[in-house]
């Protein structure tokens, strides 16, 4: 099976969004650079489903590039999912979705879209694993990483960190509890205006 990875951006103090769910200035550093980043079906639009074409720093993109080319599925939250409309059944990277839901598929939403809603994390992980095959599963950070990280489902723990300091707001661990040790950083990557940051989870 493929690797599981736990992503996302993050400020330095570990916030991906702000209490109201803006992320700020924290994906600015996705449209700043001249090097454009190409998803899956050349897709090329942010999180936020505005349609802006990513294009990054020449010191993050073969990083970031590599990484969205290797993802088969993303493993999502609902609130993101309801955030971002789903990306319009278009992600940034990878051919399926799953969402970690008690609510269905909205009724008569892209119905060509692979998006696979499942009620637990952990069940979510396995059907995300099955559909990427050897590809890698991308677990969005925030409550449905820190449960699958908390469940010792994550492999790594993949934060692009921008130098911003939120003070409050939703957490990258969501609300892990107890100590998880991670292994030294094997990707230590410095952008412009983020650095990647790539952990092993210790076993």
């Amino acid at each position: 099976m493929g690797t599981v990875i736990m992503h996302s951006v993050a400020s330095v103090d570990s916030f991906i969004a702000d209490p109201k769910d803006d992320v700020g200035p924290l994906h600015d550093w996705y449209f700043a650079g001249d090097d454009p980043i190409i998803g899956g079906g050349d897709r090329g639009y942010d999180h936020s489903g505005s349609g802006s074409a990513f294009q990054v720093s020449r010191a993050s993109a073969d990083y970031v590039r590599s990484t969205w080319a290797a993802i088969g599925v993303i493993v999502m939250g609902r609130t993101l999912f309801d955030l971002v409309n789903g990306w319009e059944g278009r992600p940034p990277a990878g051919d399926h979705v799953v969402v970690v839901s008690h609510r269905p598929k909205p009724e008569g939403w892209h119905p060509e879209a692979s998006y696979h809603f499942v009620t637990d994390v952990p069940a979510a992980i396995a059907r995300a694993q099955e559909l990427a095959g050897d590809r890698i599963v991308a677990v969005n950070a925030g409550d449905v990483g820190g449960q699958a990280l908390a469940a010792g489902l994550v492999d790594e723990v993949a934060i692009d960190v921008v130098p911003v300091v939120f003070g409050a707001g939703k957490r990258y661990f969501g609300s892990v509890e107890g100590r998880l040790l991670l292994e030294d950083p094997h990707v230590v990557i410095q952008g412009e205006r983020v650095m990647h940051l790539r952990y092993k989870v210790a076993r």
